[in-house]
């Protein structure tokens, strides 16, 4: 399966919420390797790494988040692959 990375900004009710959280541990359980961190208000920032069709599920997840969020949008960068990700982590 084809490995991609995608760079994906994600709007709405999303911060101080828990969604930082839910995301990693959506993404640890389908074992994507990333990051995530609050942007600004009202925006998460995330890169995830993995199979395409892994990756492409994962930001449909992202789409919904968890019940205390509301996502009012999800822009979507594809970017190179790359070996400099390990694991699933909240950065500051």
């Amino acid at each position: 399966m084809k490995r991609v990375r995608a760079h994906v900004f994600i709007s709405g009710d999303v911060t101080g919420v828990g969604y930082r959280a839910w995301t990693v541990r959506e993404a640890t359980r389908l074992e994507l390797k990333g990051w995530v961190r609050n942007a600004d208000r009202n925006l998460v920032e995330l890169v995830c790494e993995g199979a395409e069709d892994i990756v492409n599920k994962y930001i449909d997840i992202c789409k919904n988040g968890p019940e205390t969020s509301l996502v009012a949008d999800i822009e979507v960068k594809w970017e190179k692959t790359g070996d400099d990700l390990a694991g699933f982590e909240i950065r500051y």
